[in-house]
């Protein structure tokens, strides 16, 4: 009783009415009966939903949607928008209809957010006129590296049934400025371009479009041949190219503001242009000729390796930087952020900045592939905002982000990996904003904007990522993950038959002298592929940051430290503290369980200590393998492993890429 008294008290005090929710709406959770006064002259579908969302939800004065043609809005340009405060209200300015739908969002999350509406003065337009969730779905339902149910799109349904959540996917998307959708597995069907599927695709399209949500589609290479039964797929033979004239004219004349193409080519088994001995520019430019009359571009994924005596690191650069300049101009090269595969830190690809004449957009991974599927809360602003550290984001010409959202009812898995989503909207909008000020925003529209929970679950989210960095791959070790579902420790996984760049050992490089992977100049010397005087910096073990260290250097394990410790000593300690901020996080939330709804707290809270728990995994696997070869004691205060190494290498979790981990499957470490 004295419990639930005190409860009653702190949500009295929190101000907050706590119900039970499943997650599903997302940060778009405002009270829906304001009956606002809003004036606007103009009707269109887009600008019924502005109107619609500003009457239901707006509480402040009179707002009014306006079109304009002066100089400040046309340099806004036509996404571009204004709100500003007068005597009579608040007017939203545009010279487009898309633009006064974001302003719309804008004006409801400062609303949602607590901020002063009174004195407005604001001029907003997005740094990247492109800015895309890519969609790793397959036709059959399942998402490549998804972690959140079942595909949204029920192709066995579609086109007679609509799901709404479509039009909730597209809202929520116009909320924080994302405009793009890949539909679709970069692993793509050749299927996704028959007639019955394109109809499909039509149905979505027109339940996307009032949303200024553009629809692109994932390809084949092969598909003149698997659809078009021809003998060849070559981007120099005629009849090939006249496939895809045809194939585009009919995509454009059910799809009429169709986005593109996306594209990976002679990448892990895809068919190119490689195949027949015709470069990726070629390849690309062919697909770029089909589209151009109809304004649609090409995105071709910069994501190559093969078999090769190279470091992987290096073949992106190898092979692209060689065609700078070779693009037609409706091409664009998606560049991963990182030279590898996503992985919780990389530096930059160096073909950013590399290629001065082919505009380039970076893809970040949006789902947690490397991070913990969807049972650990890994907030990645932070990483993102790293990548910005080293690539202006004027270089680049767009902004791609691999979607994390399934069927599940709070369409991420994890209620925090929301957070993800809303991020990348907003980073692709604008990558000046910080990655505190956007957990904030989401924190107040998703949860509660009252402080008491703000503060300390903000300080957790930022920590979030470093801390999976220090349990799984701390000071610059990179893919030492379980084989195939990259979820748990595996450093010392073996595959017969399996190529070296597949395996862990090729990249943590382990031996009785030391660890990592030299790139230095007496190594395989990918520093060369960088800048000269990030070249100078990365080469030199003794100025080689050092969360970079492993990556770019085999060092000694008695390596002396910035702190003056040991290498060993300082792995052993990074591993601790991932262990320890984990369990921070389980108190935080603990602590400010009176703020949120029983059902969210729980999901959340069941998953922390799944992360607890493999964070102690990660440790206790990685250090002991490690130890093997440093011979070396583990420092006073670390805490000591609970198993045995050979008990830990027994472990196989029985997932595929498609599942989420559940409790039952783990390793129970206490």
């Amino acid at each position: 009783m004295i419990r639930m008294l005190l409860l009653s008290i702190c949500l009295l005090l929190a101000g907050e009415r706590l119900s039970a929710e499943n997650g599903s709406r997302l940060w778009l959770r405002q009270d829906t009966t304001a009956n606002a006064k809003v004036e606007c002259s103009l009707l269109s579908p887009t600008l019924d939903i502005a109107c619609s969302e500003l009457k239901r939800t707006w509480k402040g004065t009179p707002v009014s949607l306006e079109l304009f043609n002066d100089a400040t809005h046309t340099a806004l340009g036509p996404e571009g928008y204004t709100i500003r405060s007068g005597k009579n209200g608040i007017t939203l300015g545009s010279i487009s209809e898309k633009g006064l739908l974001y302003a719309t969002y804008h004006l409801l999350r400062l609303q949602a957010t607590q901020q002063d509406t009174q004195s407005l003065h604001i001029e907003e337009r997005p740094a990247y006129p492109i800015r895309i969730l890519n969609h790793w779905d397959n036709l059959d339902g399942t998402i490549e590296r998804g972690y959140a149910g079942h595909s949204l799109w029920k192709w066995d349904e579609l086109p007679a049934t609509l799901s709404p959540r479509y039009e909730a996917y597209a809202r929520a998307n116009a909320s924080i400025g994302i405009n793009a959708t890949v539909l679709n597995n970069v692993n793509a069907s050749p299927e996704m371009l028959d007639t019955p599927y394109l109809k499909k695709v039509k149905a979505l399209a027109d339940i996307f479009r009032p949303y200024n949500l553009k629809v692109y589609l994932s390809v084949n290479f092969a598909s003149p041949m698997i659809i078009g039964k021809l003998a060849t797929a070559d981007p120099l033979d005629p009849q090939v190219a006249n496939w895809w004239k045809q194939k585009v004219h009919e995509i454009y004349s059910l799809i009429p503001d169709f986005g593109g193409f996306l594209v990976k080519a002679n990448s892990e088994g895809q068919p190119g242009p490689c195949d027949y001995h015709r470069t990726h520019a070629e390849g690309a430019n062919m697909l770029a000729e089909a589209l151009k009359p109809y304004g649609g571009i090409v995105m071709w994924r910069a994501f190559v390796y093969s078999p090769s005596d190279n470091d992987r690191a290096k073949q992106a650069y190898l092979e692209f930087h060689p065609l700078d300049g070779k693009f037609l101009d409706n091409v664009i090269v998606q560049v991963k952020n990182g030279p590898i595969d996503f992985q919780p830190r990389e530096p930059y690809s160096p073909l950013f900045g590399a290629m001065k004449h082919t505009p380039l957009m970076v893809e970040f991974q949006v789902t947690q592939e490397y991070l913990g599927h969807s049972n650990h809360l890994a907030y990645l602003a932070p990483m993102w905002k790293e990548f910005f550290q080293y690539v202006k984001p004027e270089s680049i010409r767009a902004i791609a982000g691999v979607s994390n959202i399934g069927d599940e009812s709070n369409w991420c898995g994890h209620d925090f990996a929301q957070a993800n989503w809303y991020a990348f909207g907003r980073l692709a909008w604008n990558p000046e904003l910080s990655s505190e000020s956007i957990a904030d925003e989401w924190l107040a529209q998703t949860f509660t904007a009252n402080p008491q929970f703000i503060h300390p679950v903000e300080d957790m989210m930022m920590q979030s990522r470093e801390a999976v960095v220090d349990y799984m791959m701390p000071l610059g070790l990179h893919h030492i993950f379980a084989w195939g579902h990259h979820y748990g420790p595996e450093p010392w996984c073996t595959i017969p038959g399996a190529r070296p760049d597949w395996l862990p050992s090729y990249y943590h490089q382990a031996d009785r002298k030391g660890l990592g992977f030299d790139r230095s100049h007496t190594g395989s010397n990918a520093v060369a592929q960088y800048p000269d005087s990030l070249a100078r910096m990365f080469d030199s073990i003794d100025t080689c940051p050092e969360e970079f260290l492993l990556w770019f250097h085999h060092a000694p394990w008695t390596h002396t430290m910035n702190n003056g410790t040991t290498l060993w000593e300082e792995l052993c300690r990074h591993y601790q503290h991932g262990v320890d901020k984990t369990r921070n996080f389980c108190q935080t939330w603990e602590e400010v369980k009176p703020y949120v709804d029983t059902e969210r707290w729980n999901a959340v809270n069941e998953r922390l200590q799944i992360q607890t728990n493999d964070a102690v995994w990660w440790k206790d696997a990685c250090l002991l393998y490690f130890q093997q070869f440093s011979k070396m004691s583990f420092p006073k205060d670390i805490e000591r492993p609970v198993h045995k190494l050979k008990k830990l290498m027994k472990v196989k979790l029985p997932i595929s890429n498609y599942e989420r981990p559940t409790p039952e499957m783990l390793p129970k470490i206490k």
